[in-house]
């Protein structure tokens, strides 16, 4: 029987504060990581995935804090090395992101743009235990080039 999950090569899960110190400390360590598995910090790689961790975390903290509550952060990269999910839960359900158009002088509102236009796919879905919403992305890294970007015209949801 063919299992519905393809084989993970490392996964990183932890959970952090809901606080702007919190998101800070999951950039950080995503990087670090990121580095351990093969991933030098100066790698388009690297920089791609922190990015996209580092506002998906932003947006939790921003966005879908709750008082006492902490959000959960999951960083998997595929057994063929070819590609990473990135995954952030938070426990408020009702807001559920959206990417709109920032005024042009605006200083926020601009996360989920760099998340549509970095991630090959994204998008939101339950909890899967207990009130809440889980915001993720899935990055390809491109097979023969080090540079990030879309693959194969998979777009944003």
């Amino acid at each position: 029987m063919k299992s519905a999950t393809p084989p993970q090569r490392h996964e990183f899960a932890m959970r952090f504060t809901s606080t702007p110190r919190g998101a800070r400390l999951a950039r950080r360590l995503v990087s670090h990581r990121l580095d351990e598995w093969g991933h030098p910090y100066t790698s388009p790689t690297n920089e791609t995935v922190t990015l996209i961790a580092a506002e998906l975390t932003a947006n939790a903290v921003r966005h879908g804090h709750v008082p006492g509550r902490d959000f959960h952060l999951s960083v998997t990269e595929a057994a063929t090395g070819g590609g990473f999910r990135i995954e952030v839960t938070d426990t408020r359900a009702e807001k559920l992101p959206a990417p709109g158009t920032p005024p042009p002088d605006g200083e926020s509102g601009r996360g989920l743009l760099l998340v549509d236009a970095l991630a090959n796919v994204w998008g939101v879905g339950p909890r899967p235990t207990g009130p809440g919403k889980t915001v993720w992305a899935e990055f390809h890294v491109p097979s023969g080039c080090g540079n990030p970007g879309r693959v194969g015209g998979l777009g944003g949801n």
